[in-house]
């Protein structure tokens, strides 16, 4: 089956065969993949932003939707022919071994999920069952986009009806969080971006105000919010200066709330944390994936809420760096890649 393999930091991936072992341990699961989304993280890890990889060559992705091929022993949650969500963080169930695949003979690394692949051994507790005539488009959503962007609004910053909301970056993270917050009811919900088709999608997903990104910000949000500042900040893009930026329009009785992962160390006055400032750092909006996506399907299916304008994009997996190439130019919603 073939693969996309990161084999060297900072390089076009390579879409090639790779070799499924032969039998599957204790908690793994094979599954068939159909859709990846494409996150920041993989574009974290290219770039080697945490420092040297010492894992390559190595298979990428952790967010995605599939089916259920076998289960090894102690599997209880999932069984073939099942439809499912493949999520990056823990669920219940078994937390297996990685799994062992081949590339022109030579061992392959991977994580407990990976999704750049048209099939994958997952660790039991990185599967969520959904329904079998549930749109797996839509399910490869809840693998991070989705969950990470509802519970950073949910969890992580526990925003109230009514609050101001401002959030930087209307990527797939950032409409999450702006349709999130429109369902609690906050208000205004500002999105900040440095292209206009953003904003404009941004509409369909809660956005209330949209502001093109300049030297002028600050006061564009103040003029906005008729003199006041904004109670709830999201920084989603993970880019430095707007992290500091996000952090610094944040009023001493504010919420900041990182959900990108920073491309650079960051620089911030901490003395406001003292006092009524507070900031937080969000890991996938502290989902429980079992928990929430039956949650978010039952929305779905109820028409409460509508996801398919989150994606912006799709490819095949042999177009995989044309897709990472539009992922990093920031234009894009979501992108799927179908396998």
């Amino acid at each position: 089956m073939k693969a996309a393999i990161l084999v060297k930091n900072k390089k076009p991936l390579i879409v090639d065969e790779i070799k499924l072992p032969n039998t599957l341990s204790y908690g793994q699961v094979q599954v068939k993949v159909f859709y990846s989304g494409i996150c920041g993280a993989q574009i974290n890890e290219i770039d080697a932003v945490k420092g040297k990889d010492k894992f390559l060559p190595h298979l990428l992705g952790h967010e995605g939707s599939g089916k259920v091929e076998k289960i090894g022993d102690g599997v209880k949650n999932v069984k073939p022919g099942d439809h499912v969500v493949l999520h990056w963080r823990k669920s219940s169930g078994i937390q297996s071994a990685t799994p062992k695949y081949l590339w022109k003979g030579k061992k392959i690394n991977a994580g407990w999920v990976t999704t750049f692949n048209e099939k994958a051994i997952i660790s039991e507790n990185r599967l969520t069952k959904v329904p079998k005539n549930f749109d797996l488009k839509i399910a490869a959503l809840f693998g991070c986009a989705v969950t990470s962007g509802f519970g950073a609004v949910n969890n992580d910053a526990k925003v109230k009806i009514g609050q101001s909301v401002l959030i930087f970056g209307l990527g797939g993270m950032g409409l999450n969080i702006s349709y999130a917050s429109s369902l609690v009811s906050a208000y205004p919900i500002i999105g900040i971006d440095v292209h206009k088709s953003k904003l404009k999608n941004a509409k369909n997903f809660g956005m209330t105000h949209g502001i093109l990104y300049d030297k002028n910000i600050k006061k564009k949000i103040v003029k906005i919010l008729n003199g006041a500042e904004p109670e709830v900040v999201f920084e989603t893009t993970g880019k430095h200066k707007l992290m500091e930026k996000a952090y610094e329009v944040t009023p001493n009785s504010g919420k900041t709330v990182f959900v990108g992962v920073p491309d650079k160390k960051i620089s911030i006055y901490s003395l406001p944390l003292a006092f009524n400032k507070s900031l937080s750092v969000s890991h996938g909006g502290d989902t429980i994936p079992d928990e929430d996506i039956p949650r978010y399907v039952r929305l779905v299916q109820n028409k409460k809420i509508k996801l398919n304008k989150l994606i912006t994009h799709e490819f095949s997996l042999k177009e995989i760096n044309k897709a990472l190439k539009i992922f990093r130019s920031g234009k894009a919603g979501r992108i799927l890649v179908k396998l």
